[in-house]
């Protein structure tokens, strides 16, 4: 079984920063791409950031300059760092990662998602 678990979500002021941490776990051959997408009530799921194995970066227009996603491959981990939040950061931010546990087949599987509020 593969398991995705993140941490870092919370309360913050605008302006302020916040960092997403989310690690996979269990029987895995190798992670293709990871990313993290979020969801704000009344709103479809959206990607915000995802990086290649490689560490080729791709981010949504909304958080470019703000955002940055990273990944340490030996730990199977994932980050965040979002910087200068903004009230529509607001959102479940959940984890993603494209992962082969049984080759060869690539699978996504997502993490229970961590809430990020942006609140004065």
């Amino acid at each position: 079984q593969v398991q995705l678990a993140e941490t870092g979500g919370g309360l913050v002021q605008p302006g302020g920063s916040l960092r997403l941490s989310c690690a996979a776990s269990g029987r895995i051959f190798s992670i293709k791409d990871m990313g993290w997408y979020r969801q704000a009530p009344g709103k479809q799921r959206e990607l915000v950031a995802s990086i290649t194995s490689v560490g080729t970066t791709n981010y949504a227009d909304s958080v470019r300059g703000r955002f940055t996603i990273s990944r340490v491959n030996a730990v199977n981990t994932v980050y965040l760092q979002m910087n200068s939040l903004k009230s529509e950061d607001t959102a479940v931010y959940v984890c993603n990662a494209k992962i082969i546990a049984t080759v060869p087949n690539v699978d996504d599987y997502w993490g229970q998602g961590t809430q990020v509020t942006v609140s004065s």
